[in-house]
């Protein structure tokens, strides 16, 4: 069983390089109501900073052994705002963006976007949905114009309860009938630590013939009434015709009272007794490092994991469970 790390949009180790540089839509106004082409030229150096260090970050990538990566959804700053909805960025990035596609493909790369919290496909509310739709769009574009096709993915998770989680899951499948099939075959559903559970997000996928990505961070504070031994054969047969390893999530409390935010490092014991049942089913596995440490984080797991019975470090970002 070969499992793989990879970790979250930004590097603590590779200095100067954020691919998420931010322009308030407060800062934009001002200066846009004294010069218009000086707000969005603002914007602009933005969008070029985040997406010369996402580049940087690659080959940072690339140089430690790192297959996996997660592109942060801030690279085009205020990309879905109203205000610059004339602006054409793909194009005007165009090959900025085919650059960062040709790396990721060169170097068999997987990476993906996990679209805002605000993402609500099951929302009861119109004009949510359709700013969702339009989120969703905004990714997919970026995507399509690094030139990745579907297997580079978008992750989301399910969305709001409103009272009526019953009703509010049904919903997410009448809604789905809305999202264009370009973006459809992008997504895959997370369990969160609220709301939807596993077994619930695998009901979904099912449905819809969609991969789900497994938080295990989030199962912990989660679980319905389903075990994991419950929940993984269908959560393994999700990503069955992809052409991808199976995908989880996984992080540590960052402290008994804090139980949902995230840690600085992830502890191996929490990831460990997973691994022991994936193993059975001889399947190979990606795993996505939810904390603050980002790679610095994802390195130290993998060395911790190599202490354990019966796994091997094979590089920086990968394992061997044999």
């Amino acid at each position: 069983m070969k499992i793989r790390f990879g970790y979250v949009a930004m590097s603590v180790i590779l200095e100067k390089a954020s691919p998420s540089k931010n322009v308030t839509i407060k800062t934009y106004s001002r200066l846009a109501e004294v010069d218009p082409r000086a707000a969005l030229s603002k914007v602009r150096r933005a969008a070029s900073e985040n997406l010369a260090n996402t580049l940087r970050l690659l080959r940072h990538n690339r140089a430690s052994g790192v297959s996996i990566y997660r592109f942060s959804s801030k690279l085009i700053p205020l990309a879905t705002h109203p205000l610059l909805s004339g602006w054409n960025y793909t194009g005007e990035f165009k090959e900025e963006l085919a650059t960062i596609g040709s790396f990721v493909r060169d170097n068999r790369m997987r990476v993906s976007f996990h679209p805002d919290h605000y993402t609500l496909i099951n929302s009861p509310r119109e004009e949510v949905l359709l700013s969702s739709l339009k989120d969703l769009e905004h990714h997919c574009l970026l995507l399509e114009a690094m030139g990745l096709g579907p297997v580079a993915r978008l992750v989301t998770h399910v969305g709001g309860g409103y009272k009526d989680k019953a009703k509010s899951l049904e919903r997410f499948l009448d809604n789905w009938t809305r999202v264009p099939p370009r973006i459809a075959s992008r997504l895959t559903l997370e369990n969160d630590d609220k709301t939807f559970t596993a077994g619930e997000v695998l009901y979904l996928c099912r449905k819809l013939t969609l991969p789900m990505i497994l938080d295990l961070h989030h199962f912990r504070y989660n679980t319905g009434s389903d075990s994991l031994e419950e929940i993984l054969p269908g959560f393994l047969a999700s990503w069955k015709g992809t052409s991808l390893p199976t995908k989880i999530h996984v992080s540590s409390p960052r402290s008994p009272e804090d139980c949902r935010s995230h840690h600085d490092y992830v502890n191996p014991a929490d990831l460990y007794p997973f691994l022991k049942l994936v193993r059975e089913f001889g399947q190979d596995l990606d795993v996505m490092v939810e904390a603050k440490q980002k790679d610095r984080a994802m390195f130290q797991l993998v060395k911790d994991l190599a202490a354990y019975p019966m796994i091997r470090q094979t590089g920086p970002a990968s394992l061997s469970f044999t």
